[in-house]
């Protein structure tokens, strides 16, 4: 299978490129507003790029490269009959506690908005080819060292204790959980999915959520470091998820997926 994979230099991109490697024949893009990809020569195209940081407030580039680049995308795959697989965003969620798929949305930035704006277009729109669309929850891994702020809490919690010894926490992280996902796990649904023709939007999450002061705990642990509360920054208050934990069960009809549990990741892989 010839599989097109955008964002393919990214820290999920590069997961999807290592875990395809030698099954499938693969090619590469990254966003250039003045030359897209052919995608007729393609049996599947793996939508992975995108601006991805919750911080980015140009809403014009954001919209350009998240949205309107995906439509696009979308269009050419339903022309030619191409796989179109794409990560949407469990961001899209916001503050609220119904994590189905058919939750009411509550995106709190512009990312998440982009996010939404596309999923909500895709299910408007008809097509013979088969359209996955997957909110991806909080996904950690291999490959996020380029990835700054916006990189998950346990691989920037295992920097800091690898670097300085303190894992630098926010105050009452104990009451902030998130369904944290690896990413490896995120490549066997891409993997499964290929080979059914099914279309749809899909939770990708394991259904559990689990603590930042848990995931900081297991890291310390681990790497014998301790543990400095801060302050959350006023910055990041408005758009912070204080909870999220995927309701999987539309991609368990699929998929058999034997999630990795977090804390099973830091103590078994770091």
């Amino acid at each position: 299978m010839k599989i097109l994979v955008t964002g393919h230099r990214g820290f999920i991109g590069q997961n999807i490129w290592k875990h395809f490697d030698g099954q499938h024949e693969l090619f590469g893009y990254d966003w250039d507003d003045m030359q897209r990809p052919t995608i007729q020569k393609y049996d599947a195209v793996i939508h992975l790029g995108a601006i991805s940081s919750t911080t980015e407030r140009d809403v014009h580039k954001i919209l350009t490269q998240n949205l309107d680049f995906s439509k696009w995308l979308f269009t050419e795959c339903s022309r030619h009959n191409v796989i179109f697989q794409y990560a949407s965003s469990a961001s899209i969620y916001g503050s609220g506690t119904n994590f189905h798929e058919t939750a009411s949305p509550d995106p709190r930035s512009p990312y998440a908005w982009s996010k939404y704006l596309f999923d909500r277009w895709v299910l408007t729109q008809t097509h013979n080819n088969p359209v996955q669309g997957y909110r991806y929850f909080n996904v950690y891994g291999q490959h996020e060292d380029h990835k700054g702020d916006q990189a998950s809490p346990v691989h920037k919690f295992s920097q800091q204790a690898l670097n300085n010894g303190v894992i630098r926490l926010f105050e009452d992280s104990d009451a902030y959980k998130r369904d944290f996902v690896f990413v490896g796990d995120l490549c066997k649904v891409h993997e499964a999915m290929l080979q059914n023709s099914v279309s749809g939007i899909f939770n990708a999450g394991t259904g559990r959520a689990v603590s930042f002061a848990d995931v900081a705990t297991a890291i310390a642990s681990k790497q014998k470091a301790s543990i400095n509360l801060i302050p959350m920054p006023e910055a990041l208050k408005s758009p912070y998820q204080a909870f999220t934990c995927a309701d999987n069960r539309a991609l368990a009809k699929h998929v058999d997926i034997d999630w990795t549990h977090v804390t099973a990741y830091i103590h078994g892989v770091n």
